[in-house]
């Protein structure tokens, strides 16, 4: 049996793309795809209008990417689950099964909190829900911009999810869109790349919003420029557990994308609110409040104090990024990959004060 491999664009928004799979039927072979795929992948974007089709090609089922076989989800509350992602960069081996993915289960439907880093994560998390329900995913909540939270929303739309972020998310994904999928698609290959896709969100949160699954209801909460200029949180009501997206790191370094003084002060707000745990984007699963806090907000405090020390010396930012926070490599998984952007993306704002 052969399938296409179609690569479709949003319409008006090249930038936005992504592949579908398209099944033949167990009698096509390799000629007929050949000779037929285009008139079949046609159809298939006629009946689509809102896509436009790029390209096509033949394939066997046997590409599909293996599944995650290690892929597991805990249950830290009564219908609340995580999946706890690696710590690790982007490679064919995880298939950027890098961030923490949650779904929340009402007596309606099922909210997903992230969308993992890339179609194949996506459809494990997917697996591990119909485990367990075969009730409607409502909502795909995404937390912020982040490829290892967005590249697997397809998945979830695909199954009549409505896709919810904050407000300032459409505009952050559409002007790094291009750059997350080529990246996504270098780093895990061809293979783990298929279905992984940057999608827009429907509705943008201003505030907060509060989203009912029957019988529970998840408050949604946008928040000022911190970890990113669109972070989002969910707290669910019912067992008091509060998703904070990438606003709280644990063992994984943390990575600065917004502003290190609006970080440091919305965790300091956020610090004396009254929760059951929370869930971090990266790290174990459940963390204790404010607690868990601790570790990253003292990394952060450091590490504004020793850059505005450095500034104040009139020491050049290449030698501030070489130098500062040495003493806290060994509280810090993917180190390397992380602390020195945070010190540029600290040096840059702070030189400024």
């Amino acid at each position: 049996m052969y399938q296409l491999l179609l690569a479709v664009c949003i319409n008006g928004d090249p930038a936005l793309c992504m592949d579908r799979r398209l099944p033949l039927g167990e009698e096509m072979n390799m000629m007929r795809c050949m000779r037929e795929g285009l008139v079949h992948a046609q159809k298939w974007a006629d009946d689509h209008p809102d896509l436009e089709l790029k390209s096509w090609r033949c394939i066997t089922p046997e590409k599909t990417p293996k599944p995650l076989e290690d892929f597991m989800v805990e249950e830290v509350g009564d219908g609340v689950f995580v999946h706890r992602g690696r710590h690790a960069i982007p490679a064919p081996t995880n298939l950027n099964d890098t961030s923490n993915i949650g779904f929340i289960i009402g007596e309606e439907g099922v909210a997903v909190i992230d969308a993992g880093g890339s179609a194949a994560v996506a459809k494990a998390a997917l697996f591990h829900i119909r485990e367990r329900t075969e009730l409607p995913i409502k909502y795909l909540i995404l937390t912020h911009m982040h490829p290892d939270h967005v590249l697997g929303a397809q998945v979830f739309r695909d199954e009549g999810a409505v896709i919810i972020g904050h407000r300032k998310l459409d505009r952050a994904l559409k002007a790094r869109a291009q750059t997350y999928t080529d990246n996504l698609r270098r780093l895990v290959g061809e293979e783990g790349f298929e279905g992984s896709a940057i999608l827009l969100p429907d509705e943008g949160v201003e505030g907060e919003r509060v989203l009912d699954l029957g019988g529970r209801t998840l408050k949604l909460e946008a928040h000022p420029t911190a970890h990113t200029d669109n972070d989002l949180t969910v707290l669910d009501e019912k067992t008091g557990l509060w998703f904070l997206g990438d606003l709280l790191f644990a063992e994984h370094t943390p990575a600065l994308d917004g502003s290190i003084t609006g970080w440091i002060e919305r965790m300091k707000t956020l610090s004396d609110r009254e929760v059951t745990g929370v869930v971090p984007g990266h790290g174990p699963v459940l963390l204790d409040w404010p607690d868990g806090l601790a570790p990253m907000q003292a990394y952060l405090v450091s590490v504004a104090k020793d850059v505005r020390a450095a500034i104040a010396k009139g020491t050049p930012m290449a030698d501030a990024v070489r130098n500062i926070g040495e003493d806290h490599r060994e509280d810090w998984v993917l180190f390397d990959e992380f602390h020195p952007r945070n010190v540029t993306s600290a040096y840059k704002e702070l030189e400024w004060e």
